[in-house]
């Protein structure tokens, strides 16, 4: 995890060593922060997930070609994936049925790589450019495990389709999808830990975030 925090900060160091030349060839980078609502879904009935709130925050880094309005758009991201999760258990004794909720997060570095359009109009676009965003994410997991019966994967794939609005050529306003590609948690329960077997799930969610860009 040293190596993974490391390797993020280095990067943030290199974006942020570029600010100067930000205006030369449609490159911009800024702060970038927002609030993420999570659904974690199993692959079985025996685990459900309620939508959770969790943060983001990192350096976001843009180049689009002048007039052409095509680029890339990618993030160092530190994120917070929150969960709350209702497991079906049976009493031993009685056979009754029953659910117990359990709250938990898991922390990441998150990278986006996205591909970029920004409708490049000249007679608005210092004041108002839309743009659309998609590509892959990938989150690095660093934080550790919370509870014996999850295990999450150290890192997770997905596929990001995101929209939003820049104003005054600083303020950049957008929401995104992901869409998870991989298996991100594996639910094993204590007595079935010797026989292998488990319930996987992965997370899809919404992430609306703000940046301000130079």
């Amino acid at each position: 995890m040293k190596k993974i925090l490391t390797g993020a900060l280095m990067a943030c160091a290199m974006m942020l060593a570029a600010a100067p030349s930000a205006h030369a060839g449609g490159f911009k980078i800024g702060p970038k922060v927002g609030l993420n609502v999570n659904k974690f879904s199993m692959d079985k009935d025996v685990v459900s997930g309620d939508n959770r709130c969790g943060f983001t925050a990192g350096v976001n880094a843009q180049f689009t070609v002048p007039l052409i309005g095509v680029g890339a758009d990618v993030s160092v991201m530190y994120t917070r994936r929150s969960q709350s999760d209702q497991i079906a258990t049976i009493n031993t004794t009685t056979l009754a049925a029953s659910e117990k909720t359990i709250n938990t997060h898991y922390d990441y570095i998150s990278v986006p790589v996205h591909l970029m359009y920004k409708l490049d109009l000249p007679a608005i676009n210092k004041i108002v450019a839309p743009y659309v965003v998609t590509g892959p994410d990938f989150s690095f997991r660093v934080s550790k495990e919370i509870m014996n019966d999850f295990k999450a994967k150290k890192c997770n794939v997905g596929w990001d389709f995101g929209f939003g609005v820049e104003l005054i050529q600083h303020l950049q306003v957008s929401a995104t999808y992901t869409l998870g590609m991989n298996k991100a948690v594996q639910y094993v329960p204590l007595a079935e830990i010797n026989t292998k077997s488990g319930i996987k799930g992965n997370t899809n969610g919404w992430t609306i975030a703000a940046a301000w860009m130079f």
